[in-house]
């Protein structure tokens, strides 16, 4: 049978995330600096004929109609192929944390999809198939670290140091659409330029999304305020829940409360599966 096993999607963390305004159509205009992280969900494929799909959860239960399903199915009526998958799932990074963790499955299903099926699009092609499902998808799929603006599809690659970070998922959660729906959300934070944010890039700008955040889920505040016990400086991720803190050399964490997921993690330079797809260069 051909198959493709333990495909990485991993992680990623925004370094900030300034809202500089919102557009007639509703969609917020943002900047933002995404970075890969060595967390990662795992994937494995196996061909089935006559376009059948089937999704096996190895490990906490997703949704029945998740975004993975959602990009197989995409990727089928964008080729077309009369090609089938049965895709399982060892699910290790939390929901709603503003880790990327849905994005980047459907970019690692269309990667991985787009080789056992043969079907040969360029990562132009299956951008555009992912910008559809989710505004982090193309980012993932890019496979660099990236400056982002516009609502998330303006890519800039990026170079970052290597460092390692300690991650916090809290117990509560947090739906995106909630937080930027939020009348107390500031979102006319002046633009900033890249070369501001190379020059020191841990420890550039802010989140404004964190306020609203920490006011709809106490944990938030709760975990930001564990990691800044440790002498850390935290912020938090995306729309939440988790935060995150650049790791001090010499630091070792104290034994975190009872339901908390944390995790001491590297940057990546580069997605793992960079170079799967081919590059319209």
């Amino acid at each position: 049978m051909k198959a493709i096993y333990d495909v990485p999607a991993p992680a990623k963390l925004n370094l900030f995330l300034h809202v500089t305004g919102k557009r007639a159509d509703g969609y917020h205009l943002l900047q933002s600096a995404f970075m890969l992280i060595d967390w990662c969900d795992t994937l494995h494929f196996e061909l089935r004929p006559e376009k059948s799909l089937s999704r096996e959860d190895l490990g906490e239960p997703l949704p029945a109609d998740d975004l993975v399903l959602r990009a197989a199915r995409a990727l089928q009526a964008a080729a077309p192929t009369a090609q089938g998958a049965h895709i399982a799932i060892e699910k290790r990074l939390p929901a709603q944390a503003g880790l990327g963790g849905g994005s980047s499955d459907a970019a690692t299903c269309l990667l991985a999809l787009n080789r056992l099926w043969g079907l040969g699009l360029s990562l132009s092609q299956l951008a555009q198939i992912g910008l559809a499902l989710g505004a982090d998808v193309p980012f993932f799929l890019g496979g660099r670290n990236a400056w982002v603006e516009g609502v998330g599809e303006q890519l800039a690659p990026v170079d970052l140091p290597p460092a390692r970070f300690a991650v916090v998922k809290p117990p509560g959660g947090l739906e995106t659409a909630r937080v930027f729906g939020d009348p107390q959300l500031r979102r006319n934070t002046e633009p900033a330029i890249i070369s501001g944010f190379a020059a020191n890039p841990y420890r550039f700008g802010a989140n404004d999304l964190q306020e609203v955040a920490q006011r709809l889920c106490p944990g938030v505040g709760e975990a930001l305020k564990w990691l800044g016990s440790q002498g850390l400086a935290a912020r938090m991720t995306g729309s939440g829940s988790a935060v995150f803190a650049l790791m001090e050399p010499g630091i070792a964490l104290q034994p975190a409360p009872a339901g908390w997921q944390v995790r001491e993690c590297g940057n990546l330079e580069v997605h793992p599966l960079s170079g799967w797809a081919p590059s319209d260069d």
